[in-house]
């Protein structure tokens, strides 16, 4: 059921709605409508005759807002030290590659007190929106009127001894580790080589978790898939 579930949402046929551990499916009228619609106008030829009465079925005064209900977006925040460069990577691409699937946000553990210029400029060239990106701490999210992430994920060094804060909660929490482009030393163009390898990184790794089965997988299956896309050794692969 959950496989036939999840080529139905794809399609856009139905609706999902997440409820604790548990998914709510729905069916889309207004894209019911629209199959119909194109069954009965392109698939017949033009001539009702062969299509029965399939064409009124779903008559076109129905209010389709009543009955199609959006489906809510995942609420995704990422975490760092200074929150200056590979959170604010993540959450532009978030952004971008999300649409209106994820809301991205990220925060630091002890923020600086801006993006890194570098970083900015990279964002704009690959054509992100970055008015509304700064550095933030992670307590601006920690009080009731904050959103509701339903994950949370950390892209801090750990093996160069970065600590991320731990935000608790019911959300599903993975770990990313990527070096941090703050601390490198090296020349301009060999920082812009670094930017480039970190936001293709970044990149590959949303791309997979954006096209999860997000439907049709609990709460620890999801959290298994997460920490395979944070695997170091096979994101480099």
């Amino acid at each position: 059921m959950s496989t036939h579930l999840t080529i139905l949402s794809r399609a856009g046929l139905v609706t999902v709605e997440r409820e604790g551990r548990g998914m709510n499916y729905r069916a889309d009228v207004k894209a019911f409508r629209g199959l119909i619609r194109f069954l009965a106008g392109d698939c017949c030829g033009g001539r009702p005759d062969l299509c029965g009465d399939l064409a009124r079925l779903l008559p076109d005064d129905v209010d389709d807002t009543k009955d199609n209900a959006m489906s809510p977006a995942f609420n995704v925040l990422f975490l760092c030290t200074q929150n200056s460069a590979r959170s604010i990577i993540a959450e532009a691409l978030l952004q971008k590659i999300g649409k209106d699937r994820f809301n991205a946000y990220s925060a630091g553990s002890d923020p600086a007190a801006r993006p890194m210029p570098e970083v900015i400029e990279r964002l704009k060239a690959l054509g992100h929106d970055v008015t509304g990106l700064r550095s933030k701490s992670w307590q601006e999210f920690s009080g009731p009127a904050a959103p509701k992430f339903d994950f949370v994920i950390a892209l801090c060094d750990t093996l160069d001894g970065q600590v991320c804060p731990d935000f608790g909660g019911k959300n599903i929490t993975a770990a990313w580790p990527l070096p941090d482009p703050a601390k490198f030393k090296g020349s301009a163009t060999e920082q812009a080589t670094l930017l480039n390898e970190l936001y293709a990184m970044i990149r590959r790794r949303l791309e997979i978790f954006t096209n999860l089965p997000f439907a049709s997988l609990d709460r620890i299956a999801l959290k298994a898939r997460l920490d395979e896309i944070g695997d170091t050794a096979k994101a480099l692969t």
